[in-house]
């Protein structure tokens, strides 16, 4: 016969007033966690008291009840209650809730206040996002639902948005095939099917981490710093039907942009809205573009305008502000730094002086009807816009001195001698005429041809020793050729046949008008514009009184326009063998000058070398900067995938693919060796 199973009996539950209950020593709970009393309390005047206290007789010492009941299990309900009597919100004798243990168990009460605590298990962060939704579809607002679990509105932005993500990755996070951090990534994603496909992705490989999956929604996206973006603002783009994908949990810098077809739609219309406003100016023509190639100026003659002079008030201004300046800078001239508010009200200062120095120009409105502008974005997303320029056609042709006199007169050219005497020549003789002697008649005669080509190579020679002789002199007139052919763009031969051919860089990567070398040139291509005389005459006076830095730092900038390290496909070997012999005086050019393109602000994306080349090369570039352990992480992924892994890997990294470096140089440079040769040799010691 089948023994009893013994019944449990429960223990009692009674309403017991709040002056008859005394916290117990035995609770466990000694450390301050989680909920403070004080919102426990708030919690419990707005809805009750949820859960019953756990109380115990109080007895004597003979053993006999006091009337009294401690709470081993419920501490920090009683704490709640009793700052509720306080503020006099509770009475009391206010009833509460107890379950009540009877006297002389042998459970003691630490173990039911452990057992409360210990035993109890936390809600699935995925119910608490499902209620936070349902409350909000039953009424409640986001704020009202923070105010109840106090939270801020945005935990509660945080948590439905979660709910967000596609049902067949909250079933897996539901199943703990998942982390939390995992499912807060794909959040960013309002499209499930592309949430579903990441996660196929990334569940085969080692690699899950949030920061992959946030790339992976985001690699066809545009962020909302971008240039574009800031150009015609992110609230043009959504009030236009755009949308913006969010980070709730992470900071993303304003969000992405979904639709980057629509996104450069608006910008040029933007563009061509701007650009019909600079053509009403009185341009000739205006371009637009995004952006244009490295050096799309160069075929342009650029026209000279006027800074618009300021106004008596703007005057004022300026000189207020520069009074401002430096009563500031006096007054702190002793301090290390500037307190947080003057810093701000110095750079206000300086950012008002500036507006007001840049002056804008004025143009010749007859310059102006044979010129154009360019207009585009600059790199930090504002109208960037290029007035001045005249078409190579719309040049205006300029007659030579003596033209007028010599067309249609037979009439023969004069040029001057060493002395200034003119000196005619005949354009009816050859080059090669015979030097036959002329009738004498009064008068000069021109001289034949011969003769004056034989003296003024006399005066060339004599010309080219004196000025070899002279690097003073050569060096200013090499800088007014190169000056004059880069900045005037005059046509025409010159003396001093030297020149720099501008190589133009048409073919680039998006990043590269952004770049480190490419500001720094633009900087310094505006500096020397800006300090060059507005007058050409005056140009080799200017020149000749330069100190010798300045002026080896001009012929360095002059002649790095014509600086060529490009590489072309060629057809033919006498091409191939050029190409060639040009890269490597380029390479013997980038190790004297220690050229680093890390240092130049160059680095591995997908747009500019990783989503070009095949996947070998791809973990080729991950293994070198890396090892050979991060390469095999990401060698199973498709290569849309490997690029976009790989560009955060190496990112500062310094890697650089092998057309970029630059070898190490010599310890000795061949000059230094032939020079340790010579002082070896015998003859050197005899000649000592």
């Amino acid at each position: 016969m089948a023994s009893a199973i013994q019944k449990i009996a429960l223990n009692a539950s009674r309403d017991i007033p709040f002056n008859k209950l005394v916290l117990s020593q035995s609770n466990v709970r000694r450390v301050k966690a989680g909920l403070s009393i004080e919102e426990l309390a708030h919690d419990v005047e707005r809805r009750g008291l949820l859960q019953s206290l756990n109380v115990r007789p109080v007895l004597d010492g003979e053993g006999a009840e006091t009337g009294s009941y401690e709470v081993p299990a419920g501490g920090r309900r009683f704490r709640a209650l009793e700052l509720l009597v306080k503020q006099k919100k509770l009475a009391k004798t206010a009833p509460v809730p107890c379950v009540v243990r009877e006297a002389g168990s042998t459970i003691l009460a630490e173990d039911d206040s452990l057992a409360e605590n210990v035993q109890r298990v936390a809600l699935h962060p995925l119910d608490q996002f499902r209620a936070f939704r349902d409350m909000l579809e039953k009424g409640m607002s986001e704020e009202e639902i923070a105010a109840a679990f106090f939270v801020v509105p945005a935990v509660v932005k945080q948590r439905l948005r979660l709910m967000t993500v596609s049902d067949k990755l909250l079933d897996i996070y539901e199943q703990d095939g998942m982390k939390l951090e995992q499912l807060m990534a794909f959040s960013i994603s309002d499209d499930h099917a592309r949430q579903e496909q990441v996660w196929e992705i990334i569940a085969q490989s080692h690699n899950r981490e949030p920061y992959l999956i946030r790339r992976m929604l985001t690699e066809k996206t545009v962020r909302a710093s971008d240039r574009r973006v800031r150009f015609i603002g992110l609230e043009a783009y959504v009030s236009a039907g755009g949308h913006v994908m969010r980070d709730l949990f992470e900071a993303d810098d304003g969000g992405w942009l979904d639709d980057p077809t629509f996104l450069d739609r608006l910008v040029m219309d933007k563009l061509a809205g701007a650009a019909e406003e600079i053509r009403a100016e009185g341009w000739k023509w205006v371009e637009t573009a995004l952006s244009f190639p490295w050096g799309h100026t160069r075929a342009f003659v650029e026209i000279d305008g006027t800074p618009v002079v300021l106004s008596e008030e703007e005057a004022a201004r300026l000189t207020a502000l520069h009074s401002e300046q430096e009563a500031i800078e006096a007054e702190y001239v002793q301090a290390d730094e500037f307190p947080e508010a003057i810093d701000a009200r110095l750079g206000e200062i300086e950012q008002a002086i500036e507006a007001l120095e840049e002056r804008p120009v004025s143009f010749d409105p007859a310059d102006m009807a044979r010129a154009g502008a360019f207009v585009s974005l600059d790199t930090d997303g504002t109208l960037l816009v290029e007035r001045g320029f005249v078409r190579p056609e719309d040049v205006l042709a300029e007659p030579e001195e003596g033209a007028a006199s010599a067309e249609g007169s037979g009439e023969t050219l004069a040029c001057e001698d060493d002395e200034g005497a003119a000196i005619k020549a005949s354009p009816s003789e050859g080059e090669n005429a015979p030097d036959t002697e002329p009738e004498e008649e009064d008068g000069l005669k021109p001289l034949p041809d011969r003769l004056l080509t034989e003296l003024t190579a006399w005066r060339t020679l004599a010309l080219r020793d004196a000025f070899a002789a002279n690097p003073h002199i050569a060096l200013t007139e090499l800088l007014y050729t190169l000056v004059r052919d880069l900045y005037w763009q005059v046509s025409g031969a010159d003396c001093l046949e030297a020149y720099v051919r501008d190589i133009p860089l048409r073919v680039h990567s998006p990043d590269m008008p952004g770049s480190i070398p490419a500001h720094a040139l633009r900087q310094r291509n505006e500096g020397w514009k800006h300090d060059l005389p507005e007058d050409e005459n005056a140009l080799w006076q200017w020149l000749d009184r330069l100190d010798d830095t300045s002026r080896i730092a001009l012929l360095a900038h002059c002649l790095s326009f014509g600086v060529n390290a490009l590489y072309e496909s060629s057809h033919g070997p006498s091409l191939a063998r050029s190409i060639r012999e040009r890269l490597a005086r380029a390479d013997r050019l980038a190790i004297a000058l220690r050229l680093d393109l890390a240092e130049a602000g160059w680095q591995p994306t997908v747009e500019n070398y990783l989503g070009r080349v095949t996947k070998t090369r791809i973990l080729e570039a991950v293994r070198e900067a890396r090892g050979d352990e991060v390469a095999d992480r990401i060698a199973h992924l498709k290569k849309a995938d490997m690029a976009q892994a790989a560009e955060r890997l190496l990112e500062g990294s310094g890697w650089l693919p092998e057309a970029l470096r630059t070898a190490h140089a010599p310890e000795q440079t061949e000059r230094e060796e032939g020079a340790a040769r010579m002082t070896d040799s015998p003859d050197a010691v005899a000649a000592e």
